[in-house]
Parts: structure tokens; sequence; C-alpha cells
């Protein structure tokens, strides 16, 4: 008699399985459509151009989209357009195979950016900053010619801390990618509709359906990007310290001024002692829940000293 395998106790069975998968949908669901509301990313008569460049956080964008689209109280469009950036070897055929089974009306934007990033950035150099620039313009110039209202970009929250540790580091300010701007060229409006959702909830997420992921050849080698760093410290400190990235990413939603060093931010000329209680007053570091108990009940008795004064 065979002895039983040890490691089907530890596999999900397929009702399992079918659980976590429908929760993984509805949290996916509730996540965007928070951020959708919380930042006004859609309006009735909207159309919006879904940029789906063959990776798991635009497939999974286009997903939830066409989900929330079927119970919203508005209507919108949704048209998907892919950059053909000229790679060797891009299978063409994937995506718009992908997008006729679905049945979602597409565009095609075919523009050779990968001769030009190879013309121009040394053997070894980091192409993400040349490349993302040349993507966006293409894609604008699309946007304008399909009459969209809105440009919708598959950036999740671990793009979002990403981006500000590398402005923070790298580039010497705070900034990070906002849920909703208006382009560089001042007339398209860019939406992150993944802006709560995480990274690796989308990982789970393009395994369970099975999505054709097609990857970068142009940069998706090139190991030692600040951005994989970023990603690496923050994954260890996720794993080191529960909880650090959740409160990072909570911080940038409560952003205070009068609190950090930007003059065009905050009037500190103007500032002055009124004698009153201030809620924003200087406490250095923000009380913790057991420190702000503690000091409620505690009686801080005033002693009178003397101050010596020369003759």
């Amino acid at each position: 008699m065979n002895a039983p395998d040890p490691s089907a106790a530890r596999k999900p069975s397929a009702e399992r399985r079918r659980i976590e998968a429908n929760k993984l949908d509805k949290r996916l669901a509730r996540l965007t459509g928070q951020a959708i509301a919380d930042f006004d990313m859609i309006s009735e008569g909207d159309r919006i151009m879904v940029c789906l460049s063959g990776g798991k956080d635009s497939y999974g964008l286009l997903d939830v989209l066409m989900k929330l689209r079927e119970r919203a109280p508005i209507s919108f469009e949704l048209i998907a357009v892919n950059m053909d950036q000229g790679q060797p070897g891009f299978p063409k055929e994937v995506i718009p195979a992908y997008l006729t089974k679905l049945g979602v009306p597409f565009h095609i934007v075919n523009q050779d950016t990968y001769s030009v990033v190879k013309r121009i950035i040394p053997e070894g150099k980091t192409t993400c900053s040349l490349c993302s620039r040349l993507r966006r313009g293409a894609l604008y110039s699309a946007a304008s010619a399909l009459g969209v209202t809105k440009i919708a970009l598959g950036h999740h929250r671990d793009d979002i801390l990403e981006t500000f540790f590398l402005n923070l580091f790298f580039g010497g300010k705070l900034k990070s990618m906002p849920p909703k701007l208006v382009s560089d060229d001042g007339r398209h409006v860019v939406i992150r509709p993944l802006a709560y959702v995480r990274e690796r909830d989308l990982e789970t997420y393009a395994e369970l359906r099975a999505f054709p992921i097609i990857p970068c050849d142009l940069c998706g080698s090139q190991e030692n990007l600040q951005r994989k760093q970023i990603k690496l410290m923050l994954r260890d400190w996720e794993k080191r310290f529960p909880g650090r990235v959740e409160t990072i990413f909570n911080s940038l939603q409560r952003v205070n001024p009068s609190h950090l060093l930007d003059r065009s931010l905050f009037d500190f000329a103007a500032v002055k002692a009124t004698g009153h209680a201030e809620p924003d007053g200087d406490l250095a570091f923000d009380d913790d829940e057991e420190l702000s108990a503690a000091t409620a009940t505690t009686t801080v008795t005033m002693v009178p000293f003397d101050i010596p004064v020369r003759s």
C-alpha cells in the first residue's frame, strides 16, 4: 500500500481555491471602485482608453473595469490600446486575439521606439526613462485621434510607493504617482484606478485568469534598475515588519505641509504664537495610543525656580 503524500494535505482543495478566488475578485473590485470614487476618476459618458501593455497589471485593470462597468450607476465606454514598439520577436497576434475574444474594442499603435532607444541609449544603461517618454507621446497622440476623455494606466499601490522612494532617494523630492492628473501636454486626464491594489494580488489574479502575459524584452533583463532595488527593499520591510508598507502608503494620504520645509506650501513667515492650543502644534512626533492614554490622566505640577541674576 502506498504511503499518503504529505504534500497533499497542504494543497488547498478546489472549493478552497474557488472561495479564495472569489474573495480576491471582490477585493480588487472594491479597492478599484473605492479609488475611482475617492478621486472622481470616471464620469457619465466617459470614453476611457485602457493602455494595455501585455503585462499582468494592465490586463487586470481592463478586467476589473469591465466588471465594474456592468454594475456601475453611470455609463462609460472602454477602448483598449496596445503599442507595438517594434521589439524583435514581439507576438503581434496575442493581444488582438485576446481582445477580440473578449469583445472589447481596441486599437494597435505601431511605432518603432525600440530601435530609437537602442540607438540612443548605450549598452548596459537604463532604457526605461527614454522608452517611457516615447511611449507616452505615442499614446497621447492615439488618445487625441480616438477622442477619449480619460487615459487609464495600470499602476498599482506598489508602483506608487516605489516611485515615492525613487524620488526621495534619487530625485530629492517628496513626489509620487497621483491617482489622477492632467497629462504633461495639458490635453488629457490620466487616471490610475488600481492605486489601492497591491501588486501581489494582481500577480495572483493574473494566474487565476490565465492572462496571456507578454514580457518586455527591452527592459525586463535590467536587474540593476533602481526601481527593482526599491521593490526589494519594500518587500524586505514588509517581511520583517508586517504593516510598515501599509503605514507608509497611508501617510501619502495624510500630508501635513506645516511640518515639512516647503515654503511654497506653507507660509512659515506668518507663524506667530497665539496663546491658544494648536492642533498642528509642534509635538516632534505624534503620540501613539498608549502614550496618549498614559498622559491623559497625568497631572503636571509647575515648580517655581529662581533664575540667578548677574550683577
